[in-house]
């Protein structure tokens, strides 16, 4: 087996991945991935106990259970450059021996779940809602850096959204990927669903106008517009394209959950945000704690 060099997977001084700042014995193999570091214990407040706090830099972990179940709940900040960063060391303490460098022979499979923020694009999906997010669909290009292989129906959504939007001929090449079938069967009950749209910024790459002119002014209504059979863009943010692309191509289960507090269509926002979030986690843990019990 090929040994990975230094350069490549750099391991700190006390045997942890570099950004998280984590070994493997701190990972548990379900985890909750949220964007702002000051979320990370308004999810662990749910642990019956922490076993484990980790910070470095803007990722901040803490490990523990409910019950007999072991979490793990990991702020990445914000956007899709920190989930590359996230998914591939996330994976990397799995499915890496460390001692050796190299890649073990038997895979293991995470459980990765975002909880989030979201702006929503359909009217009928107001502020305080919350989203589980069928697909995540990128124009952002990090998954272009990837050998991701787009086939069946992803590609037919991918190829009517490249002709109903026309995007491919202004910015990257969009990109999609889907949630885990077997997460996203549990997120239905008081969640909305859609195709989730990741961009590379919060201003111009979703369509707000501060003292800067759009190359593309048109892109919500664009975005609102598109319909594929029973698929619609619900949201869109940062962060969940990479998710799922990064996830399929590692071999993870992934679902994106998030909380809408801004309607782009309504023109409205949330009044409340930190306990729309809230409500979010708490009601997200009860269904996740429900899958195994």
């Amino acid at each position: 087996m090929q040994r990975i060099e230094e350069s490549e997977l750099i391991i700190n001084e006390r045997g942890a991945i570099y950004h998280l700042d984590l070994r493997p014995d701190e990972l548990a193999h379900k985890i909750f991935l949220v964007g702002d570091p000051g979320r990370v214990p308004v999810v662990s407040k749910y642990f019956d106990r922490i076993e484990i706090k980790q910070q470095h830099r803007e990722f901040i972990s803490h490990t523990g259970f409910i019950g007999s179940d072991r979490f793990t709940v990991l702020s990445t900040g914000i956007g899709t450059d920190n989930i590359d960063i996230v998914l591939n060391e996330l994976d990397a303490l799995v499915n890496i021996d460390f001692p050796s460098r190299t890649i073990k022979p038997n895979h293991t499979q995470l459980q990765i779940i975002r909880l989030g923020t979201s702006g929503s694009l359909q009217r009928d999906i107001p502020v305080d809602s919350f989203v589980a997010s069928t697909h995540g669909l990128g124009i952002d290009n990090l998954l272009n850096f990837y050998r991701l292989d787009t086939r069946g129906g992803e590609l037919d959504i991918l190829q009517a959204f490249i002709t109903h939007t026309q995007l491919h001929q202004q910015f990257a090449h969009p990109v999609i990927a889907s949630a885990s079938g077997f997460l996203l069967k549990h997120f239905t009950q008081g969640y909305h669903s859609g195709i989730t749209v990741t961009c590379p910024g919060f201003y111009g790459p979703q369509g707000r106008i501060l003292r800067l002119g759009l190359h593309y002014p048109d892109l919500i209504d664009r975005l609102t517009s598109f319909h594929f059979g029973p698929y619609r863009i619900s949201n869109f943010e940062m962060e969940t394209s990479a998710i799922y692309g990064l996830g399929s191509l590692l071999g993870h289960q992934c679902l994106s959950l998030n909380v809408i507090v801004a309607n782009r269509i309504s023109k409205t926002f949330s009044s409340n945000g930190l306990r729309a979030v809230e409500l979010l986690i708490e009601k997200s843990l009860q269904v996740v704690h429900s899958m195994t019990h």
